[in-house]
């Protein structure tokens, strides 16, 4: 899912109501709860990166 606490938004990724990551805007990478999750699983970041451009757009265009 993705909030809105900074001013950039954040994107995060949850299995079982807990954190497994999340894409820092800042530095354009995945960040990992656990480095294990890291070692079984990936995620390129300009996904996230690009799921938030579009809900900011699709936002946009709500209000």
């Amino acid at each position: 899912f993705v909030q809105t606490h900074r001013t950039t938004g954040e994107f995060m990724f949850e299995f079982d109501e807990d954190e497994m990551f999340y894409v820092d805007l800042d530095k354009k990478e995945t960040v990992w709860h656990l480095e294990e999750f890291g070692r079984a699983f990936s995620f390129e970041a300009q996904g996230g990166l690009a799921n938030i451009a579009i809900l900011n757009n699709n936002l946009n265009i709500a209000i």
